[in-house]
């Protein structure tokens, strides 16, 4: 096992998440071997040419790779290794935060090629295929921008890729909607957390009837722009928002989670030139947190 491998209790908690190694022309690589060689690329964020010898050829490694992000093979690990820590209550539900990072994107991923969206029964195609591949541009160049949750054990709950310009706020809804933990003893999947943090910039009109139309409560501060319009309209503005200073204590839960992903050079550097094959990055990365606790 060398530096940064998933030790034995880890990998005893991953392998029964794996799919089946078929058999398709020759002798296939067990999962263990390959698995190691991309969170060795993950962790470094090495070309994937110079690989060590040791995970065998890099063309099997990366192929699998980007083969298990297009079919979500990678989200599906990332749900039932949440599953599992539900099921033992290692899931805090009691405060989920949400929060945003940037990541420069490497000149490497770049130049992927435009075309139309694919058609929705094509099964070959990536799920998560976008035609502006997840990329903004700015002063600084080339950027991606992730947006996240984090539970109480800064571990990541459920996460969106989006060009580096996009807002956090009009992004809110559509990451809580990708919260989805299955119960193992039957019922409706877990999607809403009990409390939710986030900073001003998630402050809207419209994501707080959002979250009240689900009964989520929440913690966000109202900017200073937003209270002066609404103290400015009377009583046409509605009620002032409620702060829990105590709760907002805990939004350092998210931001942590954001450090301990970025701790990956290839998330804290994008070096993929297909959305979803970063999207898989991304989903690789944020595993580990789950098997490691």
């Amino acid at each position: 096992m060398g530096r940064g491998d998933p030790t034995n209790a880890e990998w005893a908690r991953l392998e029964s998440h794996l799919p089946i190694a078929g058999r398709r022309g020759g002798r296939r690589r067990d999962h263990r071997t390959v698995i190691n060689g991309i969170l060795f690329r993950v962790r470094t964020g090495i070309p994937w040419r110079d690989l060590p010898e040791q995970f065998g050829s890099w063309k099997t490694v990366c192929e699998r790779h980007r083969r298990w992000s297009a079919d979500g093979t990678w989200d599906q690990i990332l749900c039932a290794v949440q599953t599992d820590a539900d099921s033992v209550g290692r899931l805090d539900w009691s405060m989920v935060s949400i929060d945003s990072t940037s990541c420069r994107a490497h000149q490497h991923a770049a130049g992927a090629r435009k075309k139309k969206a694919p058609c929705p029964e094509k099964r070959s195609t990536p799920r998560h295929h976008r035609p502006d591949e997840g990329l903004g541009r700015s002063r600084g160049g080339l950027t991606c921008k992730i947006h996240l949750t984090g539970e109480g054990g800064c571990r990541p709950v459920a996460f969106l890729v989006t060009p580096g310009q996009w807002g956090d706020a009009p992004q809110m809804i559509e990451v809580l909607e990708r919260i989805r933990v299955p119960r193992p003893q039957g019922g409706h999947p877990r999607t809403r957390p009990d409390h939710l943090g986030g900073d001003k910039a998630y402050s809207s009109r419209r994501n707080r009837r959002y979250l009240r139309r689900r009964q989520i409560k929440h913690t966000i501060p109202e900017p200073r722009d937003q209270r002066a319009n609404r103290r400015r309209r009377g009583s046409m503005g509605g009620r002032p928002t409620g702060f829990d200073r105590e709760m907002y204590k805990r939004r350092n839960e998210v931001e942590r989670t954001i450090n301990r992903l970025k701790n990956a050079r290839a998330i804290a550097t994008r070096y993929d030139k297909r959305a979803y094959v970063f999207h898989g990055t991304v989903s690789v990365a944020a595993v580990r947190p789950w098997l490691q606790d």
